[in-house]
């Protein structure tokens, strides 16, 4: 009895001893961890890699940090590894299954890192919403809306989806329509439309403006606006001249198209 009793305390104090040393490292490992990735993050050597780069190589030393972290204490602990990758593949399948959502990220975030459709600081549209790239995780694209939303996007749906980047390109043109009443001479409302955007300094003079008439009905006018402008100008020159276009038509008298009355 008291063989037994010295054999059960010594494989207590064995077992005791690899829980606690597993915690240390846990504790350690962890903490070791977080400062290794601050590191990493603020490195010189990361400062000339671009924005969404830099993050998804962060994202990536962290998990595999923390992947090499869980191994040793599983070690510290006496599991054998053949008997966990024994265990890991016999439950292959299901894991793929339940990770099947995970990996499709992590591929898509992959891809996105190669072909690059757009970069930190781009205001973009896909998968339903729109704003600028913060960043890009292993899994997850991070996006802030105009109004200051904060979006998490899955990697995989970006990589499936039509990618509408508005910022790549150094110019962007601003389509506007403009409508008068039928009684107008539509070449006075052309000048009118064209003084307008000459007088516009961040409208380009190359590729021209263009004013042109475009369509009506019984009662209206329609005039379609074209200009081009610098991309970080787009939203300026749109409201810009959709109210001086507006005020310059009320100063001259231009009558709005006639308004429809329906009897029955």
């Amino acid at each position: 009895m008291e063989a037994f009793s010295s054999s059960l305390m010594e494989m207590a104090t064995a077992v005791g001893g690899k829980i606690v040393l597993a915690l240390v490292v846990l504790i350690i490992g962890s903490a070791v961890i977080k400062k290794a990735v601050k590191l990493v993050a603020k490195s010189k050597s990361l400062d000339k890699v671009e924005g969404t780069v830099r993050s998804f190589l962060v994202s990536f030393v962290k998990i595999g940090l923390y992947v090499i972290l869980v191994i040793s204490i599983i070690a510290i602990l006496g599991v054998p590894m053949a008997s966990v990758v024994a265990v890991l593949a016999s439950a292959g399948v299901a894991v793929g299954l339940a990770l099947q959502g995970a990996l499709s990220n992590l591929a898509g975030g992959i891809m996105l890192m190669i072909f690059r459709p757009f970069r930190q600081g781009d205001y973009i549209e896909a998968a339903g919403v729109d704003g600028v790239v913060q960043e890009v995780t292993l899994f997850y694209s991070v996006l802030l809306s105009l109004d200051n939303k904060r979006i998490t996007v899955p990697n995989g749906s970006l990589m499936n989806a039509n990618v509408v980047n508005y910022s790549t390109e150094a110019l962007r043109r601003v389509d506007l329509t403009f409508g008068c009443a039928k009684s107008e001479a539509p070449a006075e409302i052309q000048d009118l439309i064209m003084g307008v955007l000459k007088a516009n300094g961040k409208v380009l003079a190359d590729p021209a403006p263009f004013a042109r008439l475009s369509g009506g009905t019984n009662e209206a006018m329609e005039f379609t606006v074209r200009v081009w402008c610098k991309s970080e100008d787009y939203w300026d020159v749109y409201f810009d001249l959709t109210q001086s276009i507006t005020e310059a038509m009320g100063a001259k008298g231009v009558q709005a198209p006639a308004v429809r009355v329906i009897t029955q």
